[in-house]
């Protein structure tokens, strides 16, 4: 791979933004369920509730894990009563697996939580603190959306 050449100020940028992001991330994921789900398992609702209906195999390629691994994480999944599985019309051998009426009620409501947060914590900031933020967000959607390989 070739990566271009950027300015140092670009390079410390693009760290920096990492970090927070990450920061961020992991600080939403705190937020969620009280720490009931795994994030792996958090991971799989939140793709099926995005994604829509797949195979175990395509979840595993999507999270990038054995299927083995993503086995176990349908069976903690399932046993809570989050998943439906179906046949697949098109071939009877698969295995569809889609939320429940549950899972998709805990999907709602993590997301829920998660926004709760960010909300009252936005509260803390001045109006031109968050005018800031509101005028970085569709920076940070292209940023997010940039289709050029690393």
């Amino acid at each position: 791979m070739h990566m271009t050449r950027v300015p140092n100020e670009v390079a410390r940028l693009a760290g920096a933004l990492r970090g927070v992001v990450g920061q961020l991330h992991r600080r939403l994921r705190q937020v969620d369920n009280a720490g009931v789900l795994t994030p792996s398992q958090s991971a799989v609702l939140s793709r099926l509730h995005r994604d829509g209906p797949a195979t175990q195999a395509q979840l595993a390629a999507a999270e990038h894990v054995r299927q083995q691994s993503m086995a176990a994480t349908l069976a903690v999944l399932d046993e809570l009563g989050y998943l439906d599985r179906t046949r697949d019309p098109r071939d009877g051998r698969r295995t569809v697996i889609s939320l429940s009426e549950l899972g998709s009620k805990t999907v709602r409501g993590v997301h829920q939580h998660r926004e709760e947060w960010l909300a009252t914590s936005l509260a803390g900031f001045t109006a031109e603190e968050r005018e800031t933020v509101a005028r970085a967000l569709p920076l940070l959607e292209r940023l997010a959306q940039n289709q050029n390989p690393a």
